[in-house]
């Protein structure tokens, strides 16, 4: 019972969610939705992207951490918030302290994403980079920080105020295309998922919800088809964005509640998007960011129907970028 009481508390309400919108749009306007012609044709349904790298940073992460940010300084004084991140999350974070006037410290895993680490410093934020390979040894290097400062540690994963942030991107979907009727959204650390199907199972229920995960990457997918947290022994995909492996049980429990279906693509799927975006609609995506392409791209449907694939990130190093170009 505690767990599932736990599950319902991670999922944001409507009030919630629109309590989220109106403090986000003092800092930025809903993102695009376009029609892709060229995704239309080859799958055989209308597909849309919804363009969440248009936002500050480059990633849909900054919709949660500014909300979360905020939330948390009418609680209690702030003078230093802490992050865990592969690159987005710990971005999102800097610019949301930058904003609000708190000191950041982002910690992250070593040999991370360059353009991912550039953006972070320069937004001001201190930078320490834990000697492992995934995210697990900077989140508990940023865990000890935390206990030992007293500075606010915003975990995504686990933050029961943050999904209702990305949670906006559902609403605007629905405002913007009401004939919706799947939306594909990648799937990490699952706060953007939950948000997103939070606020539209609330409104519009028939809508399918489609999670993505890489294939070398899939503690949520086994998670979410077993119904117990699953953990993996390692994480190593191309989009470290997706990179989870330490799925947590609340979250399990959420996203089998919220989500219809989950859909594994693998690194050059991944990448094959990312050339298709940038050469049929002259859209940049790092792996992550494309990975709801990927699937609709894999899902060729002879069905029809109108869906709906999150662009949730731009922030795509060279040596990727030129992985992607180079398969044409």
């Amino acid at each position: 019972m505690a767990t599932q009481a736990r599950a319902r508390k991670i999922k944001p309400t409507l009030a919630a969610i629109e309590a989220a919108r109106k403090f986000l749009v003092r800092y930025f306007t809903p993102t695009r939705l376009i029609e892709a012609a060229s995704l239309s044709k080859t799958t055989g349904r209308r597909v849309y992207l919804k363009l969440e790298m248009e936002l500050p940073t480059a990633s849909f992460k900054v919709r949660g951490a500014m909300w979360a940010l905020s939330e948390k300084l009418k609680e209690m004084p702030v003078t230093e918030v802490v992050a865990s991140s592969t690159g987005n999350h710990g971005a999102a974070v800097a610019h949301a302290a930058q904003k609000l006037g708190v000191k950041a410290t982002i910690f992250l895993p070593e040999n991370c994403n360059p353009v991912k680490r550039e953006r972070i410093a320069g937004l001001g934020a201190a930078i320490v980079e834990n000697g492992s390979a995934d995210l697990a040894g900077a989140f508990d290097a940023a865990s000890e920080y935390s206990r030992k400062t007293g500075a606010y540690f915003l975990n995504d994963a686990t933050d029961a105020v943050l999904p209702a942030g990305p949670a906006t991107i559902g609403c605007e979907i629905l405002e913007q295309l009401p004939e919706t009727q799947a939306v594909y959204v990648p799937m990490g650390d699952t706060a953007l998922i939950r948000g997103v199907a939070a606020a539209i199972k609330q409104t519009k229920p028939a809508v399918k919800l489609i999670g993505v995960q890489a294939k070398t990457a899939p503690s949520y997918y086994l998670s979410w088809k077993s119904g117990v947290a699953t953990t993996t022994e390692t994480c190593d995909t191309i989009a470290d964005g997706l990179s989870t492996r330490t799925p947590d049980a609340a979250n399990v429990n959420a996203i089998r509640e919220l989500v219809d279906d989950v859909v594994l693509v693998s690194d050059d799927e991944m990448l094959r998007a990312i050339e298709f975006l940038l050469t049929r609609e002259h859209i940049v995506a790092e792996p992550a960011g494309a990975a709801a392409t990927a699937a609709l791209l894999r899902q060729k449907s002879s069905a029809g129907g109108v869906a709906v694939a999150l662009v949730t990130g731009a922030n795509v190093s060279k040596e990727v970028l030129q992985k992607a170009i180079a398969l044409r």
